[in-house]
C-alpha cells in the first residue's frame, strides 16, 4: 500500500525509534487531562488501552496551510496538543502541502477554490510559526505530507481508493446536503479522507486530532489503518471555539475572531468584549490554566457567584502572555484601563495625513467617505449608521446625528477621530 518514500518514512515512526522512556501519569489522571474540553473521544476504552501501555503515544494533527493567519479558533486542537506534549506523549504536526491542493471540503456547501503550491508554501511557512506559539518545538516533528501523497503513482491511488465506499462518503452531511440539494460536488474532493486517512498509516498514529467537524474524515483513517492491519487510531474531536459575537463559531468571514497574530492591545481589547456566557469555553479551550482551575470557574458561573469582567481580565493577560510573551497582558490591561477606564487616547493610534480630507464643492466634507478612508468604517452605510448612533467623536465631541455633510474646520493636523471605544484614527 504505501509508496517508496513513504514507507521508510513510516518506518522511521517504529516506536523504538519515536518512543523515548519517559515516566507517564497514572492512566486516570492522564484521562481528566485529556478528556477536558473535547467533543468526542472514538473508542474511549481504546484510548484507555493505548495509555494503559505505559508507553508515550503519537498525537497527530493534520493541517492544511490555505489562509497565512491563524486565529484562537484554530488554536483549540493546538492548545489540546500541548497537553499531549505536557504529558509526556509524542506530536506530530503534518503540514497538508499535498492534501491543500484539494481542500478539505468538511462543513463546505461548495467546492474550496484551488491554491497554487507557491500560495501552499507561504501559508505552511506563517502558520508553523504561528503553531509554535502554543507547542513544544523541541518535542514537536513537523512532516509535510506532499512528501509521500505526490509521488503516489496512478496505480498506487487506486489501490487506496479500492479500500473506500463511494455510498458511505456521501453519507457524509456536507456531502449528502449537497447532493440532496442539487449542489455540485467536485470528484476530486472525494480523494480528501482517503489521502487524510493515508496520512495517519504513514505516521503510524495512534491519536488523531481535529475539530468536530473532522470525525468522518478521522474515522477513515481508523478504517484505512484496520484494512492495512495496524492498530487503529482513536479519534479525538475538540469542539468549534463560538467567536466574540456569542453565536457563530469563530471565522474571519464573520468578522467575529481574535488572531494569534494580534496587537496586545488588540486582543486584550477582543477578548474583553466577549460575551459573558461563554467565558468558560474560553477558559477551557483557550487558556493555559489548570483544569481545576477551570473547573472553579464553571462552579463559579453555575452557582452565580463569577464576576465575568474580573474573569474577562484575567483571560485577556492570560492569552497575551501566551503568543506575545510573559509580561504583554499586563501591558495590553494597563493600556486597556486607560483608553477605557480612564477616557484617554490609546497610545499607538493609527495616523492618516491630513490630506486625506477632501472638500466637495460646497465646501464640505463627506463622513461616509472619511470614516471609510480613516478605517473608522467598512462601508459608507456603516459610517452613516454610527454617525446616526452618536458614536462618532472629533476631539471627544460627538458629530450630530443625520448629518453626513459637515463643516472641515475640526479635521485639521492634531485631530483625533474616534468611534465607540475601539476604533481611532489621527490626523497628521
Amino acid at each position: 500500500m504505501l509508496n517508496s518514500y513513504a514507507a521508510a518514512l513510516s518506518a522511521a515512526w517504529s516506536r523504538e525509534e519515536l518512543m523515548e522512556d519517559r515516566a507517564l501519569l497514572p492512566v486516570d489522571e492522564q484521562l481528566k487531562v485529556i478528556t477536558s474540553g473535547t467533543m468526542q473521544i472514538v473508542p474511549l476504552d481504546e484510548l484507555k488501552k493505548k495509555l494503559e501501555k505505559g508507553t508515550p503515544l503519537n498525537i497527530k494533527l493534520g493541517v492544511d496551510p490555505t489562509s497565512p493567519d491563524l486565529h484562537l479558533g484554530h488554536a483549540v486542537p493546538l492548545r489540546k496538543m500541548r497537553q499531549f506534549q505536557d504529558l509526556g506523549h509524542n506530536v506530530t504536526l503534518i503540514i497538508g502541502n499535498g492534501t491543500a491542493l484539494i481542500g478539505d471540503p468538511s462543513g463546505r456547501d461548495s467546492t474550496r477554490p484551488p491554491l497554487t503550491e507557491e500560495q501552499v508554501e507561504a501559508n505552511a511557512k506563517t502558520y508553523v510559526e504561528q503553531a509554535m506559539k502554543v507547542l513544544d518545538p523541541e518535542k514537536t516533528t513537523i512532516v509535510h505530507n506532499g512528501d509521500w501523497i505526490k509521488p503516489l503513482n496512478l496505480g498506487e491511488m487506486l489501490g487506496l481508493m479500492s479500500k473506500f465506499n463511494v455510498a458511505r462518503i456521501l453519507e457524509r452531511e456536507d456531502f449528502h446536503n449537497r447532493y440532496t440539494n442539487g449542489l455540485s460536488i467536485a470528484l476530486h474532493e472525494f480523494i480528501y479522507p482517503v489521502l487524510q486517512a493515508y496520512d495517519s498509516v504513514v505516521v503510524k498514529a495512534d491519536v488523531e486530532m481535529g475539530g468536530n467537524d473532522q470525525i468522518f474524515n478521522l474515522l477513515a483513517g481508523r478504517d484505512l489503518m484496520r484494512a492495512e492491519g495496524m492498530e487503529p487510531q482513536v479519534a479525538l474531536t475538540m469542539p468549534l471555539l463560538v467567536g466574540t459575537d456569542g453565536v457563530k463559531k469563530m471565522s474571519k468571514s464573520y468578522k467575529n475572531y481574535i488572531g494569534l497574530t494580534d496587537e496586545p492591545a488588540d486582543m486584550f481589547g477582543k477578548i474583553m468584549s466577549i460575551a459573558d456566557e461563554i467565558v468558560p469555553m474560553y477558559y477551557r479551550l483557550c487558556s493555559t490554566k489548570t483544569i481545576e482551575e477551570i473547573e472553579a470557574i464553571d462552579a463559579a458561573f453555575a452557582d452565580g457567584s463569577a464576576d465575568p469582567y474580573k474573569l474577562k481580565r484575567e483571560l485577556g493577560v492570560n492569552i497575551v502572555d501566551l503568543y506575545h510573551g510573559a509580561g504583554a497582558g499586563q501591558k495590553a490591561l494597563e493600556a486597556f484601563d486607560a483608553q477605557f477606564k480612564k477616557g484617554e487616547v490609546p497610545e499607538n493610534v493609527p495616523e492618516f495625513p491630513a490630506s486625506v480630507v477632501e472638500v466637495n464643492e460646497e465646501g464640505l466634507v463627506y463622513l461616509g467617505k472619511l470614516l471609510v478612508d480613516l478605517g473608522i468604517a467598512s462601508s459608507a452605510g456603516e459610517a452613516r449608521r454610527l454617525v446616526d448612533g452618536g458614536g462618532v467623536k472629533v476631539n471627544g465631541e460627538a458629530l450630530a446625528p443625520k448629518c453626513y455633510n459637515v463643516d472641515p474646520t475640526p479635521f485639521v493636523a492634531g485631530a483625533v477621530v474616534q468611534s465607540g471605544k475601539r476604533r481611532w484614527a489621527r490626523l497628521v
